[in-house]
């Protein structure tokens, strides 16, 4: 069985593609919604979570102590060395979640390709037990343009797009790359060319 990565800059259609995939029948694991579930009150991330940044992160709003992604995100994204931290709580354990399903796949024997989606792919060292790396790209005016439509403010976009590691450093890693800078069916086009040369053993 054959393991890709999926990874690009925030707002660079890497989710978009995830969803082209599977539309074509591929496994994608989504390793963005492990780590946000693995913070969900009664894991023991949501408690490392909150020792380590404080109860101030919590909803107040929530009767199960559900921590608040957007204040979480106010703190680490306003530091690194607190991002680095929460990462290193988390990433070990998506890790060990990604690695147990790759070899679920692989001992079943049906999968013959599997993708796994993850913004921090590179920067977490998931790459290392990969066959293959699929980046996706956009123009950075692009990714602004698209941070700005989710709600944030410029300075919050940019603060986004300089916690991960440049796009350019990703596409030298990149076995294939797709261009999402244009429309959805030209990036379509793109994700059903590397599906079939997936199948065909390309």
């Amino acid at each position: 069985m054959r393991k890709l990565g999926l990874t690009g800059g925030i707002a660079s259609g890497k989710s978009s593609v995830a969803g082209m995939l599977r539309g074509l029948g591929f496994e994608v694991i989504d390793a963005d919604s492990l780590a946000r579930d693995l913070m969900d009150p009664g894991q023991t991330v949501h408690e490392e979570v909150i020792h380590e940044f404080g109860h101030g992160i919590i909803d107040p709003q929530s009767s199960t102590g559900q921590i608040d992604r957007k204040k979480l995100a106010a703190v680490v994204f306003a530091d690194r060395a607190k991002l680095d931290r929460l990462n290193a709580i988390v990433h070990p354990r998506v890790q060990e979640i990604i690695l147990r399903q790759f070899e679920e796949w692989a001992c079943e024997g049906d999968v013959s390709v599997a993708f796994v989606e993850a913004a921090l792919l590179v920067e977490a060292g998931y790459q290392k037990y990969l066959d293959g790396l699929v980046v996706t790209w956009c123009k950075p005016e692009q990714q602004l343009e698209r941070l700005r439509a989710r709600g944030l403010s410029e300075e919050e976009a940019r603060k986004r797009i300089a916690s991960q590691l440049p796009v350019a450093e990703k596409l030298k890693l990149a076995t294939e790359t797709i261009d999402c800078s244009g429309s959805l069916e030209e990036t379509r086009a793109q994700v059903k060319a590397l599906g079939k040369k997936l199948r065909s053993g390309g």
